[in-house]
């Protein structure tokens, strides 16, 4: 397999964002979803509207999110709308929590451990999608960038809850009593991801990450960890394989001692594995090519 392209700058600022959006040389047709972590309140690690709505507004994006399955503010629709407007998001652009009414299930082919993936109904109304993902660790995942991104970010609160059991349960409150072995929930991220993009078309998917401000934590969290390392850059594919790959192998390239705790926090829950799991699946290919925009 041809290695894919993955474009990166050290720079990260709205004109990066923009320069490195076109540079994948693709034009995002329709109406467009912008999918974002909207950030649990309290955390400030989340891509803010001042770094992104340059390129939201180019794309006339809508942002597009759904609740989660933890608790937190962002479970209950009304208070996710109030944490979206509390982020800046609603002022900057169009916003959808696309379950907050209602999901859908979308099949998984092949996959390890699901059958189907459950995510919001509104993800249907998209016809492209920008998956624009802060690049960090993650208590759980080990790591989070695009597949998380698309897999348990577009999932609705019982799709989260399907993810993380491995298929046993889509009720949230049984979500922590039902937690599947760790691969299989990295695996079962993977199934995710290849309803999601069959459903949109690859064709119709690009993917951004921003490596800044590299907690161990997810934006998931309301107190997270500060970052003990410098940020990297900005990396963008049409592939979200590769860009996931990248992020993790800089980090592990990185000459900055800071990164023992990021590195300890993906390689402790196996990180990786959701990345491996995706290419077995078709997803993308972890052999990649860096095209410097610097």
């Amino acid at each position: 397999m041809e290695k894919s392209k993955v474009y990166f700058t050290k720079e990260i600022t709205p004109e990066s964002l923009i320069r490195i959006y076109k540079a994948l040389g693709v034009e995002l047709k329709g109406k467009v979803g912008v999918k974002i972590s909207t950030g649990e309140p309290g955390g400030h690690n989340y891509l803010h509207p001042e770094l992104i709505g340059d390129l939201v507004h180019l794309l006339n994006g809508t942002i597009i999110e759904c609740c989660t399955a933890y608790g937190g503010r962002r479970q209950d629709p009304a208070e996710h709308w109030k944490a979206i407007e509390e982020h800046g998001f609603k002022a900057m652009a169009p916003c959808d929590i696309m379950d907050e009414h209602e999901e859908m299930d979308l099949p998984v082919q092949n996959g390890f451990h699901l059958d189907k993936d459950i995510v919001g109904k509104n993800y249907a109304n998209y016809d492209s999608v920008l998956v624009l993902s802060h690049f960090k660790g993650h208590a759980m995942a080990g790591l989070g960038g695009a597949l998380k991104n698309i897999s348990i970010g577009i999932a609705s609160t019982q799709g989260k809850a399907y993810i993380h059991t491995a298929g046993v349960t889509t009720d949230a409150a049984e979500l922590w009593s039902k937690l599947s072995p760790q691969d299989h929930f990295l695996e079962s991220m993977a199934d995710a991801c290849q309803a999601i993009i069959a459903y949109k078309g690859a064709e119709n998917m690009v993917y951004i990450n921003v490596a800044n401000r590299l907690s161990v934590d997810c934006d998931c969290s309301a107190n997270p960890a500060e970052p003990e390392m410098a940020d990297l850059g900005i990396f963008a594919s049409l592939d979200p394989v590769a860009v996931d790959q990248a992020c993790y192998d800089a980090v592990l390239n990185s000459p900055d001692p800071g990164k023992k705790a990021l590195i300890e926090r993906m390689e402790s829950k196996h990180g990786i594995h959701t990345v491996e799991a995706a290419a077995q699946l078709g997803l993308g290919n972890r052999e990649y090519e860096i095209v410097s925009l610097d």
